[in-house]
């Protein structure tokens, strides 16, 4: 299995990259308050944690039997997507009582959870064999050991099926980070592609457009005294 650094740079530097773009984009151009900082950092320690919260096992059984395992939590296999029900509760109660609104908890438990599911998924791809259902299917499963088979006339539309999967798989992960960072005020927005007349006017000179931006400022001014005389 990857080591629990390389989860991380995983999640944070690809999973949350769109997050991280856009806060340091706004950071550079107009700034960003002192509060607006911490909460980066609870966006990204959750963010970490959670994406090492399968393998915590581990912490327990090597304090207290001095080994490593880390596949199961009593009964239960922490590489599972049941498991991941931990991770979004968990960080939906951090969620109510960091921001108080029930519905940026929700959207940080699906951050929590996204987290959660790209550690399966970089586990899958290293060395596969993971327990996705459980418990209705108790065997172990690789997703991601189809993608990479060669053209066999053997099966040909179940190794289609298993690479198409592992895609969506993969594109849901990326979709539920997305969708709660985009919430939580760190998504972007699509800027639509402007039409002739904005081209054109954007196509003046610059001294120009400061000219037209100043008597534009100064109607507003005068707008605004003529109401208040009125």
């Amino acid at each position: 299995m990857p080591y629990p650094v390389v989860h991380i740079m995983f999640f944070v530097l690809c999973i949350s990259l769109p997050g991280l773009f856009s806060f340091a984009q706004t950071a550079l151009s107009s700034g960003v308050y002192k509060r607006d900082w911490w909460n980066l950092l609870l966006l990204f320690s959750i963010g970490s944690f959670f994406s090492l919260l399968p393998d915590i096992p581990a912490v327990w059984n090597f304090l207290l039997h001095g080994n490593m395992n880390h596949g199961m939590a009593g009964p239960i296999p922490t590489h599972s997507l049941v498991f991941g029900v931990v991770a979004f509760c968990s960080a939906f109660v951090l969620g109510l009582l960091a921001y108080r609104q029930r519905d940026r908890a929700l959207a940080l438990g699906m951050y929590a959870e996204a987290a959660f599911l790209s550690h399966l998924l970089l586990d899958d791809i290293a060395e596969g064999g993971l327990s996705y259902l459980y418990p209705f299917y108790n065997e172990t499963m690789s997703l991601f050991s189809y993608v990479k088979v060669r053209f066999s006339d053997v099966d040909f539309q179940g190794y289609n099926t298993a690479g198409m999967v592992s895609v969506f798989f993969i594109f849901c992960v990326l979709l539920m980070a997305l969708m709660a960072l985009n919430y939580l005020g760190f998504g972007f927005r699509y800027e639509p592609l402007k039409n002739k007349a904005e081209t054109a006017c954007n196509q003046i000179p610059l001294a120009s457009q400061h000219t037209t931006r100043e008597i534009r400022e100064i109607q507003v001014i005068n707008a605004d005294i003529a109401e208040d005389e009125y």
